[in-house]
């Protein structure tokens, strides 16, 4: 698409035709004032021009346009104004109106945003909308592509790009107003804006079309540019008013850079007929002084622009630039020391042109005075970082200059190259590799050239060779750091065209002048050399660089092209062009080091190919300086001086030279054994050499770094004439003469190049070699293993030789003979097995570190071949001790380590075999290693641990074969077979069966309790669970192959894992290796949710049920606890038992599934069971009660159904009652009443355990009345069985017998909750008498039996958990306790126990009860703990009336009385104290502590915290003066400070109560402070919130008993704890407190004999009114927010009658009450009133605390001076001696008697 107009006709000039003016868009009009500025008021939109032109269109009716700037200077062009909205809007768009009009606004972001829009606008609106815009754009776009913002500049081009596509040729009307700007754009300097614009002119027009759109606008882009260049100022250019100098500054730099730059792109694009159009707008130009200023502008990127426009006018009209020539020469040529980066390269090409295209440019110049100066400072100083740009020019430029600006031409080119080589050394030069390289191309190339130029001039060519080429190379072996590799390559460039061309010359005088030149050369370079090497203390790096130097020279001119990169260089026109290419090909790079690079025959061709004139000097300058070396050898045994001759041999290894090396020495060698050596030896210069000298210095070097002597070995065996010799002198030097060391470094350099390779593989696969391996591998491994007293460097040389020997391999071969591979692996195989029998510190520091590295190498590298029989065993012994754990293996971490990865890389191997029909020996001998382990073996958990773990290893790299049968194989072959299986499973100890019986899951009539753990077994696992985990591992580990195993193996697999769990989880109290174990597969994600997802669940609940159905037991369980961890959901389980009759007849297995299934059974199921069990109860034999198939097992299917309530038939039950009673009636000898259990048959006992189950439901579910017969049957035989159970004490640790217990002590508990819920409502129910006969009779028998037998069975268990089997009577024995009642337990039966020391008022039978049950507080189960909390807690009420009757004793006589609470209690107390201390002591307060259910420290805690419940309860039952001797006990034992501290640690940060979550929000959220606290033994559920729900319970009762004494000790707390107690308790506690105290108040039944108390709970005031006689007094209480914490204030209401002083004195008496009583606000107001009352009848106050009654201890002034007769309470006079020091009366001074 070309926007031109058709036959070449367009709009002239750049002005906007007049027709548009009337619809062009007032897009620039910018806003008037700020946005946020505060407006006039009632002016509601923002003052604006736009509106302002509309305004004055719609007054005066038309506008006339503005006068504006177009897009140059020189013409004027029309800006519309806005016309009316109802004109412009069929011209522009509103929107495109709205988005112009943002783009004359000055913020950029505000303009980006608008382009960015402008383009999308472009993009998306039809082209008819779009071309409304046309006449507008190109004003907008010659001002906004000159923004100071680029991105602004580069959306600009974008969007420009947009609109271009979318009108396509009906831009061209506007082209020429603006492709100006537009080529200025494309030479942008930001490069994203300059690609933006180039994309938009490439859209606009294809390349072809370019250069005839540039024509046809060239006069408008020649005048703006032009303008640019010549008019335009930064202050014409931005407004100075408004914009910074320095922005304007950059604007204005930028413009004319970009002007420059598009006349530079508008010279390039016009033909010539059109430049010729344009020659005087040139010559217009090129006659301003202001355009040949910039070429010294003091901005580089004008100056660059300035060079390329002078370069690109010089070659496009050289005819105007000629008639410049003077400004162009001196603009150009004297600038010719400009260094900087920007300008350099142009400033060059424009020097070049101008010499070019000017001829007589050096009339206008003084060359000697102002341009060769500069230039020889510059080349002197090594072009000032710039070499590499400025550097290339230099030989076109002395190519162009004539002969006479050069006269002298000797001292002008020596002087020129002199500085040449001066630039060369200076510190930059040297740091840069490519300026070096740069430097030294240039001085090559411009000798050549001056060379070339004066040929025959004798004074020249000394000059260039002599004072120039040789000085320089000295120069260069001299200095390390100039030694490039280029520098040799351009020398021996330089010489290959001097030789080509005197060969190839014609003309005789040339030929001769060249070979003098050649002649010159090479003496002057041999005494350089020569020199060099002959320097006594020369470093190894100027001795190496000679031979770097000749061993270049001697490379044919062919390699040297080959090797130098491909770039840009001068060729000379007289070179001729390469030939004998086919030469290139002898140069095969061999390997990877530099030298040895080359391959055998082009090292003896080498010469050969070089030119005739070179090769005689080379070889003479070689033999000289290998003459000259050997002798520094043989003197001075000169390392650098071998160095060199290794280097120098390698590239000229032919006799001549051995010859040389051997001097006068060349004797016969006598040591040598074969003949055929001597003959070889004296043919052959080169292997004389090696046996005379060479094996000497090998043998001597100490030093690591000996491979230039191993190089030469290889250049003497190159002399050699085929394989056969090689390998004699070899085999020979290995046999005895070469060391490890040396024999190590032979056969690296053999790997590291093919063409050494191919020099001794017959030596490397031979005999002598192999044998030599083996030798060596035996000695390391057996001498490592017996001692390591070897040198460590020696023996790890030996070691690497030997991994190098059988791990490299070379064209998919082994570097030595395969037989001597198996050898050295056997012995390696040999080593591992021994470690076993070693210590672990043996092990460290023996050589199994070397062998892993040794084996891992071999298998890292074997390719895809077989694996050899020795390997394989080597891998199976790896595999052994990574799978045993350390104690097995005696093995540190770090060589495990090291094993792992071995055997990892030998299984990785093995997986890539090629052969798919090989059978591994490894994989068969490891399964059975494997099955032997967890069959056999006895594992720890650590142990099967890393067994897991290296087999996890083996089977994650198996899983990358291609053979899918390998896994499943294996798998398949360490899968035991059924009755292995069977074995195992009976192998397990069978104690898992006591919680199923305990909780009636499973039923049992035969004593199957045979094995148990073994004390010496206390940690190795069982092989059921080894084996299981060890399968169920192997699954996983091979999840990514879908692997289809055969016979169901993954479904037994996960079957027998489940019996491992289940076996694990019904064990009560595991030992702790066994909870390792299952934490240990919860880590490696060995559990039934992962493994499922591979298996079929309906195959494997067919195989559960089938097992289930057949043994019962465990796998039942496990069908139960899948259904209710909901890992199956119970529909699945459904189709297997829908045939309820093919249960029948009774199995042990049916039976026990039918009791799992329960719990999950629908009612309509159960009731299908029941139904088949009920015809079955009738007509049985006595045999048949107690089989399973009989009343046994079908009683136990009936109370599996009745404990999930499901049998609701009231009818039944009772029938199946009667049933029970007449089995009583025909078989009496089955109900084991009161007998002796040991004669029992396990029949007898399951059945009877079965009808004792039967009736504790029956109790619970049925509300059908008994007769007296049938309730006489249920309780005289629940008391025979007990009595049965209390005489059988001995029998417990039999199971049956312990369930037995358990159950008669359930059916027990069970009646006694029974009567104890009896309710007047439910009474009736019963038959009379019935509850009398209960409380006179059973109850009385039943505690009776089973106090003293709580008692004497704890008695024998010392701390026994409630969680073991033996203590699993205490549970229900304990909660039947629980219901005795307090007459009961006074009228114990229990022996006598009293204690000495205990001072006590109670009686003997009470204080027998408590020295009996408090020490039960500290018992380890918490059954018995709760069982005697309750028992005491009945007691407590009873006791403080013993103290009251003995107060009179505790008189005024003591300073500060005090009393113990019982001591029994106290004792405890100070015992838990202890043992407390030890718990929660080193815990700071604040920091809540978690106390683990049911452990030890749970238990104290527990005891404590019930311990002081108790004496709270005491306290509480107490009178106020008892509770203030009980108080100042507590106080001097500092007992209560301990348990506030205590309860902070215990009490959680948020006493929430469980339920809150799903409470309504508005109500107020239980907490453990509003909640009651239910201690049940049973429920197990909540054990985690006892601590701290008890610790709750006796906070709140030691607020609301002791509130006094918690407020002394919270004041004397310090601050941290302060503010901890007071924050915990407002928050949670004041208002459970405030709102019990209140509501006591309103309920309190108290009546006071002239007061009355009033409460307000909203306020929390207590109002007392106290009335007597005329005399009223109104106290008013007003409780804290944080009470009790805080102080309660009493404030006065109505007084009547009292004097002032009176009436504070009553108010401070009764704040002084409150405040430190402890007890209610109640009793505190009862005090204050018996003080008033006492007052009144005329008891005088105390003169010290002017109250009657004490505050604290609430006794009378009883204590009267003798003097003054006055009497004071005995605690107040107490407190004033102590703290006047005196004994006088307060008030008369006396002294008191």
């Amino acid at each position: 698409m070309s926007p031109l107009p058709a036959g070449g006709t367009g709009s002239s000039g750049s002005a906007v035709s007049t027709s548009s003016l009337k619809r062009e868009n007032a897009a620039a009009t910018a806003t008037m004032g700020g946005k946020n500025k505060q407006r006039t008021k009632g002016n509601l939109r923002p003052s604006n021009s736009g509106r302002a032109a509309e305004l004055l269109a719609k007054e005066q009716g038309t506008v006339t346009g503005f006068i504006g700037f177009g897009t140059s200077h020189s013409d004027l062009g029309y800006v519309p104004a806005i016309q009316g909205a109802e004109d412009i809007d069929s011209v522009v768009d509103a929107e495109f109106r709205m988005v112009l009009r943002k783009l004359s606004k000055k913020d950029v972001i505000t303009k980006l945003k608008a382009m960015q829009e402008f383009g999308t606008m472009c993009t998306e609106r039809d082209t008819e909308a779009v071309k409304g815009v046309l006449p507008y754009w190109p004003r907008i776009f010659c001002k906004i592509s000159l923004d100071h913002d680029r991105r602004v500049r580069e959306a600009t081009h974008q969007a420009f790009e947009k609109l271009i596509l979318k009108v396509k040729k009906h831009l061209a009307p506007y082209l020429r107003s603006v492709m100006g700007h537009w080529l200025m754009a494309q030479c942008d300097t930001y490069p994203p804006a300059a690609v933006a614009a180039k994309d938009a002119f490439e859209a606009a027009f294809p390349p072809s079309k370019q250069p005839e759109a540039v024509a046809f606008c060239k006069e408008e882009i020649t005048s703006v540019l032009q303008d640019h260049i010549l008019k335009e100022t930064p202050d014409t250019l931005s407004d100075p008013q408004t914009v910074p100098e320095e922005e304007r500054e950059a604007k204005f730099h930028r413009v004319v850079t970009c002007s420059l730059l598009a006349l530079k792109r508008v010279l390039c694009f016009l033909p010539n007929n059109e430049l010729e159009a344009l020659e005087e707008k040139f010559k217009s130009l090129l006659s301003q002084n202001k355009f040949w200023k910039y070429g010294k502008h003091s901005v580089p990127q004008v100056r660059s622009a300035y060079f390329e426009l002078v370069s690109a006018l010089c070659q496009h009209v050289p005819q105007v630039m000629k008639q410049e020539a003077s400004k162009v020469s001196s603009s150009v040529l004297l600038n010719i020391d400009d260094s900087d980066p920007v300008v350099c390269p142009s400033l060059w090409e424009a020097v070049l042109y101008t010499l070019t295209t000017i001829e007589d440019c050096w009339l206008h110049v003084n060359a000697k005075k102002s341009v060769f100066p500069k230039l020889m400072a510059m080349v002197r100083e090594g072009g000032r970082g710039l070499a590499a740009v400025i550097y290339p020019y230099l030989l076109p430029f002395i190519s162009k200059l004539p002969q006479y600006i050069t006269e002298p031409k000797l001292d002008f080119f020596k002087n020129f190259l002199t500085s040449l080589v001066t630039g060369l050394s200076t510190e930059k030069t040297k740091a840069n590799y490519s300026e070096c390289s740069a430097i030294i191309s240039a001085f090559f190339e411009c000798l050549r050239f001056i060379m070339q130029q004066n040929l025959g001039e004798e004074d020249m060519e000394q000059m260039l060779i002599n004072e120039q080429l040789i000085p320089f190379i000295d120069r260069i072996l001299k200095d390390p750091g100039l030694q490039h590799e280029s520098m040799f390559n351009h020398l021996a460039e330089t010489l290959s065209s001097w030789e080509t061309k005197a060969d190839g010359e014609k003309e005789a005088e040339t030929d001769y002048n060249l070979e003098n030149v050649l002649l010159n050369f090479w003496e002057r370079l041999s005494e350089i050399c020569v020199e060099k090497i002959s320097e006594p203390d020369g470093d190894l790096r100027s001795v190496l660089s000679v031979s770097n130097l000749v061993g270049v020279l001697q490379k044919p001119r062919s390699s040297l092209k080959s090797n130098r990169k491909k770039c840009g260089k001068v060729r000379f026109a007289d070179d001729t062009p390469e030939v004998n290419k086919e030469n290139e090909k002898c140069m095969s790079s061999g390997g990877e080091n530099s030298e040895g690079s080359e391959g055998v025959t082009e090292s003896h061709n080498s010469l050969d190919l070089v030119s005739p004139l070179r090769k005689k000097y080379l070889e003479d300058l070689v033999c000289k300086l290998a003459e000259v070396s050997i002798d520094f050898v043989n003197e001075q045994k000169s390392e650098q001086h071998m160095h060199f001759l290794s280097t120098l041999l390698d590239s000229f290894s032919s006799g001549q030279v051995f010859k040389i090396l051997l001097g006068d020495d060349q004797k016969n060698i006598d040591k040598l054994k074969s003949l055929e050596l001597a003959q070889l030896a004296q043919k052959n210069p080169a292997v004389q050499f090696l046996y005379q000298k060479l094996v000497g210095w090998l043998n001597e070097s100490q030093k690591k770094d000996g491979a230039f002597l191993v190089d030469m070995l290889y250049s003497a065996l190159r002399c050699c004439d085929n394989d056969v010799e090689r390998k004699d002198i070899l085999d020979d030097l290995t046999k005895e003469d070469l060391k490890w060391s040396s024999l190590l470094q032979i056969i690296e350099k053999a790997c590291s190049s093919s063409d050494k390779h191919a020099l001794v593989t017959p030596w490397l696969k031979g005999s002598i070699l192999g044998e030599k391996l083996v030798t060596l591998a035996d000695c390391l491994c057996g001498k490592d293993l017996e001692s390591t007293g070897s040198s460590e460097s020696h023996s790890s040389e030996q070691w690497t030789l030997l991994r190098l020997a059988i791990s490299q391999h070379v064209k998919n071969d082994y570097l030595i003979g395969e037989m001597y591979v198996g050898r050295i692996i056997a012995k390696l195989h040999e080593t591992l097995s021994k470690t076993k029998d070693l210590s672990e510190a043996e092990n460290g520091d023996s050589s199994v570190s070397f062998v892993c590295d040794v084996a891992h190498s071999y298998f890292s590298s074997a390719g895809r071949g077989l694996l050899m029989p020795p390997a394989e065993d080597l891998m199976l012994t790896l595999f052994q001790l990574c799978a045993q754990s350390n104690e097995r293996n005696h093995l540190p971490d770090f060589l495990i380590c090291k094993l792992k990865n071995t055997l990892l890389s030998a299984i990785n191997l093995l997986v890539h075999q090629t052969a798919s029909t090989y059978e591994s020996t490894f994989l068969r001998l490891s399964v059975l290693w494997l099955k032997d382990q967890v069959q056999s073996s006895a594992l720890d958990n650590t142990s099967l641990q890393v067994l897991l773990s290296a087999v996890g290893d083996l089977l994650s790299t198996l899983v990358e074969s291609k053979d899918s049968s390998l896994l499943g194989g294996y798998i398949g072959s360490v899968m035991p077979s059924d009755s292995e299986w069977d074995r195992m499973r009976q192998s397990l100890p069978i104690q898992w069966l006591h919680r199923p019986l305990l909780e009636g899951r499973l039923s049992l009539n035969y004593e199957c309790f045979k094995t148990d753990f073994k004390e010496q077994d206390t940690k190795i696992l069982p092989s059921h669970l080894c084996t299981s985990s060890l399968l169920s591992k192997m699954i996983l580990t091979v999840q990514k192959k879908k692997l289809v195993l055969e016979n169901n193996v993954l479904e037994k697999i996960i079957a027998e894992l489940l019996y491992s769990l289940q076996w694990c989880e019904e064990l009560d109290n595991p030992p702790s290796f066994l909870t390792g174990f299952c934490e240990m597969l919860q880590k490696m994600n060995i559990t039934y949710g992962n493994l499922s997802v591979f298996c079929n669940t309906d195959s494997l609940l067919e195989l559960l049920f089938n097992r289930s159905r057949k043994n019962g037991t465990l796998w039942s369980l496990i069908i139960a606890k899948l259904i209710l961890s909901r890992s199956i959901s119970s529909d699945e389980v459904k189709p297997y038992y829908k045939r309820k009759e093919s249960f029948f007849p009774l199995t042990e297995g049916n039976l026990h599934t039918i009791q799992s299934l329960c719990p999950f059974l629908s009612k309509e199921e159960k009731k299908e069971f029941s139904a088949q069990c009920i015809p079955a109860f009738l007509g049985w034999t006595k045999e048949d009660l107690c089989s399973i198939n009989g009343a046994f097992g079908h009683l136990a299917i009936f109370n599996s159904c009745l404990q999930t309530r499901s049998v609701d038939d009231k009818q039944l039950l009772h029938g199946i009652l009667k049933i029970i009673i007449s089995w009583k009636k025909q078989h009496e000898d089955i109900f084991l009443f009161s007998c002796n259990l040991s004669e029992a048959s396990p029949e007898v006992l399951g059945v009877n355990t079965e009808i004792m189950r039967f009736l504790s439901l029956f109790l619970k579910h049925c509300s059908y009345p008994l007769a007296e017969s049938e309730w006489d049957f249920v309780m005289c035989s629940m008391l025979a069985w007990l009595e049965t159970t209390s005489e059988n004490q001995a029998l417990y640790s039999v199971p049956l017998v312990q369930l037995f217990a358990c159950v008669s002590f359930d059916l027990a508990c069970d009646l006694s909750a029974f009567f104890d819920s009896v309710t007047p409502d439910t009474i009736g129910n019963l038959p009379v008498n019935l509850l009398s006969e209960w409380k006179e009779f059973f109850s009385k028998g039943i505690h009776s039996l089973l106090l003293p037998l709580l008692v004497t069975a704890i008695g024998e268990n010392k701390d026994l958990s409630e969680t073991s089997f033996q203590n699993a009577m205490l549970k229900p024995m304990c909660e039947t306790l629980t219901y005795i009642s307090k007459d009961q337990l006074l009228s114990h039966k229990l022996p006598v126990r009293l204690i000495s020391s205990q001072k006590t008022n109670l009686p003997e039978y009470l204080q027998t009860l408590l020295n009996t049950l408090t020490p039960l507080l500290l018992f380890r189960a918490r059954p018995v703990q709760i069982a005697a909390y309750h028992m005491l807690y009945k007691l407590m009420p009873e006791l403080p009336q013993y103290d009251q009757d003995n107060l009179k004793s505790y008189g005024d006589e003591e300073e500060e009385p005090a009393l113990s609470p019982p001591a029994a209690l106290m004792s405890l107390l100070s015992t838990q104290e202890d043992l407390l201390e030890n718990v929660l002591g080193c815990v700071p307060v604040g920091h809540i502590v978690t106390i683990k259910p049911l452990s030890e420290d749970f238990c104290y805690v527990l005891g404590y915290l019930l311990t002081w419940k108790l004496i709270l309860t005491f306290f509480k039952a107490a009178s106020s003066q008892l509770r203030a001797l009980y108080s100042m006990y507590l106080r001097k034992t500092k007992s209560l400070n301990k348990l506030l501290y205590h309860l902070f640690r215990l009490m959680p940060e948020n006493p929430t109560y469980g339920e809150t979550a799903i409470e309504v929000s508005n109500k107020d959220p239980k907490t453990f402070f509003t909640e009651e606290l239910q201690l049940s033994i049973r429920e197990t559920a909540t054990l985690p919130y006892h601590i701290p729900h008890l610790a709750c319970s006796v906070y709140h009762m030691t607020l609301k008993d002791l509130p006094a004494m918690v407020r002394l000790w919270w004041n004397s707390s310090e601050k941290r704890v302060f503010n901890i107690v007071d924050r915990f308790t407002s928050k949670y506690v004041s208002n459970v407190l405030s709102f019990q105290e209140i509501s006591s108040v309103q309920t309190s039944t108290q009546l006071f004999n002239g007061m009355t108390v009033k409460a307000r709970a909203t306020t929390r005031e207590v109002m007392a009114t106290y009335t007597i006689e005329d005399i009223v007094i109104e106290l008013i209480i007003q409780l804290p927010s944080n009470y009790p914490l805080g102080s309660i204030t009493v404030e006065s209401g109505k007084r009547i009658g009292v004097a002032v002083q009176q009436w504070r004195n009553w108010m401070l008496q009764l704040s002084t009450y409150l405040t430190h009583q402890n007890g209610s606000i109640m009793e505190g107001l009862a005090l204050w009133k018996n003080n008033v009352d006492k007052r009144f009848e005329g008891v005088e106050d105390c003169m010290i605390c002017f109250s009657v009654i004490h505050g604290f201890n609430y006794s009378l002034p009883k204590k009267a001076c003798r003097t003054c007769k006055k009497k004071f309470h005995s605690a107040c006079l107490y407190k004033w001696f102590t703290s006047s020091n005196k004994s006088t009366c307060p008030l008369c001074r006396e002294t008191f008697f």
